[in-house]
């Protein structure tokens, strides 16, 4: 049975395994650091459909059905379905996996869903409530523009902090009884909501940074680890200007990550030929970089251990409008090959 370490942190026994996972994305992520990982590119950016929600739901059933394909599973045998996105309601994911039949547990995380997802999973399968599970998250720029900003057709001008919202989808497949060398989940530490007044909803960066420090930090007390421990600890979607506060932060209580650190946000793009600001963010971001970059290599021997820490804004649009400050949560997930 799952173990609990320390105040925040639980330990896996059994091998709760990634048998199975992809990563769909659109052209401009596909022109940047990771578009070779992809599973696969859409050219057309409302993937043949007739709005942009609807794009981001193709891009879903797209990435669930070529994890379900690499690990040879069907969708009839998964036993719960965890899957969310930045959408009111979690339409992206309610659309676009009804037809799948399969028992389906709605997430809402913001940029930390694909975490979110797999803690959920693992649980499941760590207490013999299933044999195997997905988690699917995704987000698409324009849907989310439109959500929480202004319609393209604004024309607004973007500030240098500033993030992307990706365009893709990642869905992952984990199971326990199977055999064969998968990457593992070993443990986990859920974040707690962390609120340190930040307003602006162009600053993402900055408003999820004291949530992944906290995690991090409750984590590697819980455990008695170090960061040099580890391969890499690949925080969600800071951008740049999270990043560096990450780090900052972690720099006052003593922890220095700068050399393990890496962030989804700040990979995803290639910043100096994209005109991305401050680098990536939404869901689907650290969803496309873990199926499209960190799994590979974990398969192919280049990592080994790794953190794997999404960070969320959980927000609204009504909050915004009223001007309300982000809370923001961090949940981290432990891989290892």
């Amino acid at each position: 049975m799952a173990k609990r370490v320390g105040g925040y942190t639980v330990e896996f026994e059994k091998p709760i395994k990634i048998t199975g996972y992809a990563a769909v994305a659109g052209q401009k992520e596909s022109e940047g650091r990771f578009g070779s990982g992809f599973d696969k590119v859409v050219y057309d950016a409302k993937a043949g459909q007739a709005t942009w929600e609807q794009a981001e739901s193709a891009f879903q059933r797209e990435a669930l059905s070529l994890a379900l394909e690499k690990s040879g599973c069907k969708a009839e045998e998964l036993d719960f379905l965890f899957s969310g996105d930045l959408l009111n309601q979690c339409i992206s994911s309610t659309y676009g996996l009804k037809d799948f039949s399969v028992p389906y547990l709605g997430q809402y995380g913001a940029c930390s869903t694909m975490a979110q997802g797999l803690i959920m999973a693992a649980v499941m399968l760590e207490a013999s409530a299933a044999r195997v599970c997905a988690a699917v998250t995704s987000s698409n720029f324009c849907a989310a523009e439109r959500q929480y900003r202004f319609p393209l057709e604004y024309g607004g001008q973007r500030t240098p902090t500033a993030q992307w919202t990706v365009s893709a989808a990642g869905a992952c497949i984990v199971a326990s009884e199977v055999k064969g060398k998968f990457p593992l989940i070993t443990g986990a530490t859920v974040g707690m909501i962390t609120d340190l007044g930040i307003t602006d909803a162009n600053n993402m960066g900055a408003a999820m940074a004291p949530a992944a420090a906290k995690t991090l930090l409750s984590y590697f007390s819980d455990t008695a680890t170090i960061p040099s421990d580890y391969d890499a600890v690949y925080t969600g979607d800071l951008g740049v200007v999270g990043s560096e506060l990450l780090r900052e932060l972690m720099m006052r209580e003593g922890v220095d990550i700068s050399a393990v650190h890496r962030d989804c946000g700040e990979m995803i793009f290639d910043r100096e030929r994209q005109d991305v600001h401050a680098g990536g963010s939404g869901c689907g971001c650290a969803a496309s970089v873990l199926c499209g970059h960190i799994l590979p290599s974990l398969c192919e021997g280049e990592l080994h251990r790794v953190l794997f820490v999404a960070t969320g804004a959980m927000m609204s649009p009504t909050s915004c409008q009223q001007g309300q400050s982000i809370p923001s949560v961090a949940h981290l997930v432990r891989i290892e090959m």
